[in-house]
């Protein structure tokens, strides 16, 4: 099996990226960050506080109470939280802020931990995440980080934001998109950090179709080497 660990901040269009090159090259795509978004969303509605002082609160209602499962439709991946296809509801701003404050929980991720090597284990992947290549898989064959300027993510994330029809502004993404950052870089727990074996690619100046076709053609050297 090859696996390929695509980390990098929010906004940098790893997801995009990951799905598109999952989807050329046959792989299965797994966005880590819509399982966090998605126990954020559980604990939401359960009414159960995201915070570190709930800690023990979270763990125990993700362990006995939800049931979170992936599938591949068309090519895409679809998230259900109790059979529910919660793909669509996970992707609003509120959703993204839990989704940052639930992830820096440790209980929280290693509950989603043996998932994530358990589908590398049997298939070959492309999985993005913040510490893929750093945690989840340290072994990965190709580890890629992607990154680009904080005012580039912030645009690309208020447009997807606006094409789902969330009346939110470019500086308030842009403010959240910073936050982000910090949090993703100083938690405890996994912080984002660039692998020391992982190739820096910056999109800032590279459109979608370059950065895509590039990393195509190292994932296919890389799964030619490994024959």
């Amino acid at each position: 099996m090859v696996n390929v660990a695509m980390d990098g901040p929010v906004g940098a269009g790893k997801s995009s990226v990951a799905r598109e090159c999952a989807r050329r090259l046959g792989f299965i795509y797994v966005d880590t960050g819509a399982l966090y978004r998605s126990c954020a969303l559980f604990c939401i509605n359960k009414g159960v506080e995201i915070s570190a002082d709930s800690e023990a609160a979270i763990a125990e209602v993700l362990e006995k109470e939800l049931t979170l499962t992936i599938d591949l439709i068309d090519g895409e991946q679809h998230v259900y939280v109790n059979g529910e296809d919660v793909s669509d509801k996970i992707r609003t701003l509120e959703i993204s802020k839990a989704a940052s404050a639930i992830s820096a929980l440790p209980a929280v991720r290693k509950y989603l931990l043996d998932t994530q090597r358990s589908i590398a284990a049997n298939n070959n992947v492309i999985m993005d995440g913040r510490d893929i290549g750093t945690v989840i898989l340290p072994n990965a064959d190709l580890k890629i980080f992607i990154t680009a300027k904080p005012e580039i993510r912030a645009k690309r994330r208020f447009d997807e934001l606006v094409a789902k029809g969330s009346n939110v502004t470019l500086g308030e993404v842009l403010v959240e998109v910073n936050r982000r950052d910090y949090n993703d870089t100083h938690r405890k727990e996994a912080p984002l950090k660039q692998a020391e074996d992982a190739i820096l690619i910056d999109t800032s100046d590279i459109d979608f179709e370059e950065t895509v076709s590039g990393i195509t053609d190292l994932i296919m050297a890389k799964y030619e080497t490994l024959g």
